[in-house]
């Protein structure tokens, strides 16, 4: 980047954009976490009491999801600067754009297909203990059996693509020196 373009900081994102961004991404990494540390361990209530809070989190999650989708709709997010869009190269374009298209559409597909594992395996979901959500699929071991490898799976790709987001705010940060993640922080404007 020449100096020119590093004096003037890239447009920021709303505050109710960076709030969205910063919660989904802290709780889709802590129920990656708790989703791998509760498959291993035994049968037990510690582990019935993690299965639930971890079904209670993701429908939170798909809630938040919606909410972040709709802002996004709603509110175009800031372009990036002119000298940093001419800079990039096309492929660069295209994994910025497909990576984003990417983490929107698992937002959703990772909650989901837990949802349906649950309601195949015929483990309904009680939201908070308190309210009982609908099962979307019947109950069927085969089925289950292949929902369970779905969520996995795409959960799974969901933390890689999350890992890629991460190494380009990095690559940003601190090999380009762009600013551009000024544009995400909290308290930065």
């Amino acid at each position: 980047m020449t100096s020119s373009s590093a004096a003037t900081p890239p447009a920021r994102y709303s505050t109710t954009a960076i709030a969205l961004h910063w919660l989904l991404g802290l709780a889709l990494i802590g129920m990656l976490g708790l989703g791998v540390y509760m498959t291993d361990l035994p049968f037990s209530p510690s582990r019935l009491k993690l299965y639930n809070w971890h079904k209670w989190a993701g429908v939170s999650l798909l809630a938040l999801s919606l909410v972040r989708l709709l802002w996004r709709l709603t509110h175009r997010p800031p372009a990036l600067p002119a000298a940093m869009e001419q800079a990039m190269p096309g492929w660069q374009k295209l994994a910025h754009h497909g990576t984003h298209l990417a983490l929107y559409v698992l937002f959703f597909a990772v909650p989901l297909s837990g949802w349906a594992y649950s309601s195949a395996a015929g483990f309904p979901i009680v939201f908070l203990g308190l309210v009982p959500l609908p099962d979307f699929v019947p109950v069927s071991e085969p089925l289950a059996d292949i929902l369970k490898l779905g969520h996995a799976t795409l959960a799974f790709t969901l933390a890689g693509l999350v890992l890629v987001h991460i190494a380009a705010a990095i690559k940003h940060q601190w090999i380009d020196n762009d600013g551009l993640l000024q544009r995400m922080l909290p308290g930065r404007g």
